[in-house]
């Protein structure tokens, strides 16, 4: 905090949150390899697509920093990482103006990603941009009510592989839909782990997420099967005529066990190592699988 300038770059930095950004890239990597051992690999929308989920994230993580100073879900009992706009290093309104901007710049790229994919790809960028908005903000926040995990696995997981697929072959593959499943349960489980951080300052400041209505010994039990449900999709793919190599992620299983274990002995800021960790176990895996498909 002392080394922070209000309305410095690094303060912006902070509000961007850049360790997020794998939970953007890995899905666009999937989803291009998937693209890639199918023979439809185009350079043009897959680097279109990484840039677009990139802005996405941080537009969506300005606006959360934004909506949830305002909400009060921010205050000077948050465990996590600092907040720029609770914490003083950036107005508000600086940082609902970047909000916006960035969303815009992302539908700047989505122009080019529509005239390649047509409407279906309209459809899923106004639909991320909203979603992304109503995460923490307007009259509904998602995150507030129990829906933030569907969310992620939804808009992390199935569309942002599978339309990273689209964009390139320019068909709607099952293949990518499973890809995109381990995806989308590894990016929950690190939602999962913030939540499960926050989950008494969440209560106290009614944003009632799924690890507030559910408590604390079904969340555990809950971030466990979901590592363990990215773990068994590429078995079941190799049960049912998939290739080896998509099982070189269960080469991090070792890292996986720990990690799940690691979820029943901490508590508060002593789980910001372990969402550190999970976003790391969703890169190492993602990585991983993307080298399976290409191979």
């Amino acid at each position: 905090m002392t080394t922070v300038a209000p309305g410095s770059a690094r303060a912006w930095v902070l509000a961007a949150r850049p360790k997020t950004l794998p939970a953007a890239a890995i899905p666009v990597l999937v989803g291009t390899a998937v693209a890639f051992s199918q023979g439809a690999l185009a350079m043009g929308p897959a680097l279109a697509a990484l840039l677009g989920a990139a802005l996405i994230q941080i537009g969506t993580n300005f606006a959360n920093d934004y909506f949830d100073a305002k909400s009060g879900a921010d205050n000077e009992d948050r465990l996590g990482p600092t907040r720029a706009v609770q914490a003083g290093l950036l107005s508000p309104g600086a940082v609902k103006v970047a909000t916006f901007l960035t969303f815009a710049l992302s539908a700047l790229i989505g122009v080019y990603l529509i005239a390649v994919g047509g409407w279906p790809i309209l459809i899923i960028g106004v639909a991320s941009i909203l979603s992304g908005l109503a995460y923490t903000g307007g009259p509904f926040p998602l995150g507030y009510h129990g829906l933030g995990d569907l969310f992620v696995f939804v808009f992390f997981g199935l569309i942002a592989v599978t339309a990273t697929h689209y964009v390139q072959a320019l068909y709607w593959s099952p293949e990518a839909l499973i890809a995109a499943l381990p995806i989308g349960l590894l990016s929950t489980a690190i939602l999962v782990v913030n939540n499960y951080r926050d989950l008494d300052t969440d209560k106290a400041a009614g944003k009632n997420t799924l690890a507030v209505r559910m408590g604390r010994p079904a969340t555990r039990y809950y971030y466990v099967n979901l590592i363990a449900g990215a773990y068994a999709v590429p078995v079941v793919q190799v049960v049912t005529g998939g290739s080896l190599w998509v099982l070189l992620p269960l080469l991090t299983l070792p890292l996986a066990v720990l990690t799940a274990r690691e979820i029943w002995r901490r508590e508060g800021t002593a789980l910001n190592p372990l969402l550190a960790r999970t976003a790391g176990l969703l890169a190492i895996f993602g990585l991983l699988y993307a080298l399976g498909f290409a191979l």
